[in-house]
């Protein structure tokens, strides 16, 4: 997938467009693979610098007449042999040119410049094209305004722009092939690891999970201190792993304990450890996890938990680098890197006075945020195919896929319990559906079935009889068109209103026929 945001922003790409406008009076147009347009045009108060084409979109169909260049120019352009070709668009005489992306073979898109006239077009050909202009909707002194201000190219020029727009979109492919060939050069880096505990494990295309990657791979030679915050379910330990495997302690021990699982004495015991009698039971010494991981690192699930008199001994093995045993009277050295992590609110703790702030700053070196699952709309589908070829391949049994129903359930869904709690669904979905191959909405937990059933008032025009299914369809593709029209089809404006993922939103927008701009406005 072409990242068009990230490329829009080039500055190669920018200035290219800057020139393009002041030489030749021209508007640049990203469309993509499916010729949609992927540029800024059609985004509300967009300031056109070419004023034919600022005319154009406000005419009533100003929209389907440039729709109808684009199909026109897809019917030519993937199978001409040349890069770039010159068109008519829908006005007589007035041109377009574009410039085909092609990567691997494969077309992606296209750079069109637009609008222009040939030096060679006669004052008749002029008013033609004027009276066309006025009967689609445009005066006609915003007409002849426009046709004045549009530059006339002689062929020179034409091959000119031809080359300067060749440069834009081999500016695109260069930027495709570079993000490309990082990639592949971070997958390359993950492999050198073992199986387990890889970057590439911890799943997601997300924004947020993107920043928790390059973070990890700018602190993998640090020695620092870590705190990983997210909620239970997330994928904490995950992170911590990771941290240490791309660590220079990774051919050491990476050691766990969650702190809430112990009560002060016990925990004290299992961190420190303990010399033989210094408590009923205590038959012999016995080492702690800060002795057993010596030289690695160690990690401290739910540290939010622990009592403020734990918080002074881990303080004391983080500034002087020594712990106490049970019952001992001689302080041990050790050599660890500590990983901390909790889903508590520390700052809030702090303020209460439920949390150390010299702790605190000691473990927070270096903070690791993990968004719930919740913010992360886009890898579900990435991460579900992960689990159930997991599961499938665990089970001994064809991998299954899920129905676009279903998907569209499970991302409408929140996900309180996060990723394990959607790990655990995908293995009830597996178990389930026993031979089959698809598995259907029917089979996902009553909790992700009856979400959104019950949320909002029946909307006027929207039909009350008939089954519940068939209005609650209506009722959803009746939200989704008005909210595209208000939101001038910014699907992410428009997933956060209704409180879905962008991708969720997407397979609705297909499955109500509203990709089009007339079809959602009902036309």
């Amino acid at each position: 997938m072409m990242n068009w945001k990230e490329i829009s922003s080039l500055h190669v790409v920018a200035k290219l467009d800057q020139i393009l406008g002041r030489w030749f009076g021209v508007e640049l147009i990203y469309i993509d693979q499916h010729f949609k347009i992927q540029s800024r045009h059609l985004e509300k108060n967009h300031t056109f610098r070419n004023h034919l084409m600022k005319v154009v979109m406000s005419m009533k169909y100003g929209y389907e007449y440039l729709g109808q260049d684009l199909e026109k120019l897809a019917e030519e352009l993937i199978e001409a042999p040349s890069a770039t070709l010159v068109f008519d668009s829908f006005f007589p005489q007035v041109k377009m040119m574009a410039s085909k992306i092609m990567i691997d073979g494969e077309f992606m898109g296209a750079i069109i410049a637009y609008p222009w006239l040939s030096d060679s077009i006669t004052s008749q050909e002029l008013d033609v094209v004027a009276q066309k202009m006025v009967e689609c909707g445009s005066s006609v002194e915003d007409a002849k305004s426009a046709l004045h201000h549009l530059r006339k190219l002689s062929p020179a020029d034409v091959e000119y722009l031809k080359e300067l727009v060749e440069l834009v979109s081999g500016e695109v492919v260069t930027f495709h092939e570079e993000i490309t060939k990082r990639e592949n050069r971070i997958h390359e880096l993950n492999s050198e690891l073992g199986d387990k505990y890889r970057y590439h494990m911890m799943i997601g295309k997300s924004k947020g999970m993107q920043n928790i990657y390059r973070l990890l791979e700018k602190i993998s030679s640090s020695e620092s201190s870590v705190f990983i915050q997210g909620d239970n379910g997330t994928g904490k330990e995950l992170v911590a792993k990771a941290i240490h495997f791309y660590s220079p302690r990774k051919d050491s021990m990476f050691l766990a304990i969650n702190c809430s699982a112990f009560n002060d004495n016990l925990l004290d015991s299992e961190l420190f450890g303990h010399v033989k009698g210094a408590f009923t039971g205590a038959i012999k010494d016995k080492k702690g996890l800060f002795e057993m991981a010596h030289g690695g690192t160690l990690f401290l699930d739910e540290i939010g938990d622990t009592s403020l008199s734990m918080q002074v001994k881990l303080l004391r093995v983080l500034q002087e680098g020594t712990f106490l045993p049970v019952g001992a009277s001689t302080p041990r050295k050790g050599d660890v890197r500590i990983v901390a992590a909790t889903n508590k609110n520390i700052k809030e703790m702090m303020v209460k006075g439920e949390f150390r702030e010299d702790l605190f700053y000691r473990i927070n070196v270096i903070n690791v945020h993990i968004p719930p699952l919740r913010e992360r709309g886009e890898d579900i589908p990435l991460l579900t195919d992960h689990f159930l070829e997991k599961r499938c391949a665990e089970s001994g049994v064809q991998t299954k896929v899920l129905s676009k129903k279903t998907l569209e359930k499970m991302l409408d869904y929140p996900w309180p319990g996060n990723v394990r709690e959607l790990e655990n669904e995908v293995e009830r979905l597996v178990v389930l559906a026993g031979p089959e191959k698809t598995i259907t909405p029917e089979l996902l937990s009553p909790r992700i079935l009856e979400h959104g059933m019950h949320q909002g008032a029946v909307a006027r025009g929207v039909n009350t009889s008939g089954s519940l299914k068939e209005a609650l369809e209506e009722l959803e593709g009746l939200m989704i068109r008005e909210g595209l029209k208000r939101c001038n089809f910014n699907k992410s404006k428009l997933s956060k209103e209704l409180g879905i993922s962008r991708a969720s939103l997407i397979m609705k927008v297909e499955k109500y026929g509203l990709d089009k701009r007339r079809k959602a406005a009902g036309e």
